[in-house]
């Protein structure tokens, strides 16, 4: 006869389960964004990240050209 008595899941195999339902919905979402991407190729992926060049909000401009002293700009 068979033995009736039910076998507990191992913490292990409940985490590898979870991780694999977890990296499946990651892979679908990747899948939906690039279909999205390729439906609407004018969205730029990142419009609101800034451009290298602007300073962000918190920074201030910064200027290259050396600064002349005010004694010789009245000459």
């Amino acid at each position: 006869m068979a033995s009736s008595a039910k076998r507990k899941t191992t913490m292990a195999k409940l985490n590898r389960e979870r991780r694999l339902v977890e990296k499946r919905a990651e892979k679908q979402a990747k899948k939906l964004a690039r279909k999205r991407a390729a439906a609407e190729p004018d969205v730029a992926p990142f419009e609101d990240e800034p451009l290298e060049d602007e300073p962000l909000e918190d920074e201030q401009p910064v200027d290259d050209a050396p600064v002349a002293p005010a004694a010789d700009a009245t000459r």
